[in-house]
């Protein structure tokens, strides 16, 4: 299996990490990115994901001390996330 190395970022700089990938699934990112661009690569996915971590947990927050939240809720939300702000009602994120 191949072993990439992962470099974040972030306000400390960058640090590397030896990670096990999936060789397909690492192939694939290096052929859409390029041989200088995995890292970044990587790292941004890996920065989507925990931002879609932390909204779960705070709609997760918000529904504890709220009503759960509404299906036009939602999509005003995604609309925002997506900055498609017509489907919003012209809110800005």
């Amino acid at each position: 299996m191949h072993t990439p190395r992962l470099t974040t970022t972030g306000r400390s700089g960058s640090r590397k990490y030896s990670v096990s990938l999936p060789e397909d699934l690492a192939e694939a990112v290096r052929a859409h990115a390029g041989p200088g661009g995995f890292s970044a690569y990587v790292a941004e996915a890996l920065g989507q994901r925990a931002a879609m971590d932390k909204l779960r947990e705070i709609v997760a927050d918000f529904e504890t001390d709220n009503e759960a939240l509404t299906r036009e809720e939602v999509e005003a939300a995604r609309a925002l996330l997506r900055h498609d702000h017509r489907q919003a009602g012209g809110a800005t994120a």
